[in-house]
């Protein structure tokens, strides 16, 4: 489920909560939300850049720890063995 970010349509007419913003959660197909849950006015959802990035899960000790083998390539037809 995404994360989606709500901010004030009018900031002089708001309450503090959708001034600054705030995250809701929401199911994919659900539509957006148009009013603040705090004071009732209306809010705009903002675009947001996604979280993309490496993961800090350890995949590659659990890798190295099933017996797998990762190689990293130097060249035309030249690979070094990590572990």
């Amino acid at each position: 489920m995404p994360i989606r970010e709500y901010i004030a349509a009018d900031p002089k007419d708001s309450c503090p909560y959708c001034k600054a913003g705030f995250e809701q959660i929401e199911l994919m197909d659900s539509p957006p939300n148009t009013v603040c849950p705090e004071c009732g006015r209306a809010v705009q959802r903002q675009i947001s850049a996604p979280q993309v990035g490496g993961s800090n899960s350890g995949f590659d000790d659990r890798a190295k720890s099933a017996g797998f083998t990762k190689l990293e390539k130097l060249g035309h037809g030249e690979y070094e063995k990590k572990y």
